[in-house]
């Protein structure tokens, strides 16, 4: 659609009358009743669907409805759905190796390490699982120079410096790490020494340095607390500061790497380098793997402090060095700001029809301030809209969050929305 054009009246993709909607969603119900679902743990409130298969920008679900995906994954999905270079990696290297353990060499731990340390300058890389992993790999490591590196009384330095608002993952020291509300209490007692600061706030940080402190740890964009960016002068500012305490910079690109902000890595926009940095998500476009990295100067790991049975496991290093390669092709990132630059106008007139607060982030992580809380009612809304379902992200409620694949066309951009333009004329 034209970008100052309303969606038309009897758009394909407009809701149906209450009544039918009520039938239909009952009789949903009963069909996907058949699935035997009840052995899962429900650690998430998941709609009465289930997804059978995928295709770039696009999800089908039991029943043959598909869905235009703008979540991906949290951002996972580099690529979208099954794209071709993923699953010729996949079918190559699972007919040539699997699983030989992390304590010996394979070719595409080695190919895609190279990889990552040409891209990003920083020497050294530890493969994990998850973005979390990467993240306690983080931890373990700058407590481990903090012992090498001790205060000035000759203690090991352990406090890390994070932000309230942050998300850094699930496990206990990841979320003892995060600044999200009320994680401080869910699995209490925390893990010590995360003591919180306040984005973009330098003198929150100074005010925390003491003699324990070893590193500063934080998102570029702090995707869960609704797209919040740190702003180019603070991070510079931060990495100047962290510099002349002797601290280390971390920084977690768990959502923010591997091309999502139009950059290979959000920091490099602001001109830093941080001397630890950690990716997941779209480093492996939706197989499970992360990486940790550091410089040379910061490898302090000795054989046995860190580890993991999958720990650069070949089928999955196969398709990270696949998404990687694709991502950092000539002309990719160029594509993927280009589209940012379309969704984000694209946004900012949604939100200036309807009475919002405008539109932020980065690249293709971005955020449509609602100017109330009807977040989650519209997220539900875009999944029940018939023929086609659009999958929304509501990190706060008062916002959504948007995180499409990085090769998003702009066909699909223009079809999210004028479907969100009819969903917002209906909630608004």
């Amino acid at each position: 659609m034209s970008l100052a054009t309303p969606s038309a009246a009897g758009s394909p993709t407009a809701p149906t009358s209450p009544s039918a909607s009520t039938a239909s969603k009952a009789a949903r119900h009963a069909r996907f009743s058949e699935f035997a679902t009840g052995a899962l743990l429900p650690i998430t409130s998941r709609p009465d669907l289930v997804f059978t298969h995928g295709k770039g920008g696009w999800l089908y679900d039991h029943e043959g409805k598909r869905y235009l995906d703008f979540i991906q994954g949290w951002a996972v999905n580099s690529l979208g759905h099954c794209h071709p270079v993923m699953r010729d990696a996949l079918a190559t290297q699972s007919g040539l190796l699997l699983n030989p353990s992390p304590a010996y060499y394979n070719v595409p731990m080695i190919e895609l390490a190279d990889l990552l340390a040409t891209l990003s300058g920083l020497g050294k890389v530890f493969f994990a699982n998850s973005g979390a992993e990467a993240n306690e790999s983080a931890i373990k490591l700058a407590r481990k120079w903090g012992q090498l590196h001790p205060n000035a009384s000759g203690g090991a330095r352990f406090e890390i410096i994070t932000f309230r608002d942050a998300f850094h993952g699930r496990t206990l020291a990841t979320m003892s790490a995060s600044g999200k509300p009320g994680w401080d209490t869910i699995f209490a007692p925390q893990v010590p020494g995360f003591p919180k600061a306040e984005l973009n706030n330098l003198a929150s940080v100074e005010a925390l340095i003491g003699p324990d402190t070893v590193a500063v740890m934080l998102e570029p964009i702090q995707g869960e607390a609704g797209v919040v960016p740190a702003t180019d002068t603070f991070l510079k500012e931060l990495r100047t500061l962290t510099k002349s305490r002797g601290l280390l910079l971390i920084v977690d690109e768990v959502q923010t790497g591997c091309g999502r902000t139009g950059t290979l890595f959000a920091h490099q926009q602001a001109g830093i380098v941080p001397d630890i940095m950690t990716l997941g998500k779209g480093i492996g476009g939706g197989v499970p793997l992360a990486a940790m990295l550091c410089g040379d100067e910061f490898a302090v790991f000795q054989p046995g402090d860190q580890g993991g049975t999958y720990n650069g496991n070949p089928l999955m290093c196969a398709v990270g060095l696949a998404v990687m390669r694709t991502v950092s092709a000539p002309g990719f990132l160029e594509f993927v700001r280009a589209q940012a630059d379309y969704l984000s106008a694209g946004l900012d007139h949604l939100s200036s029809r309807y009475g919002g607060e405008g539109e932020r982030g980065a690249g293709l992580l971005r955020a449509l301030l609602l100017g109330r809380d009807i977040g989650p009612q519209l997220v539900e809304a875009a999944r029940d809209m018939t023929p086609d379902g659009l999958l929304l992200n509501s990190a706060r409620p008062n916002l959504l969050r948007f995180m499409p694949a990085l090769n998003v066309s702009r066909d699909e951009i223009d079809q999210m929305l004028s479907m969100l333009d009819a969903l917002l004329a209906k909630h608004v």
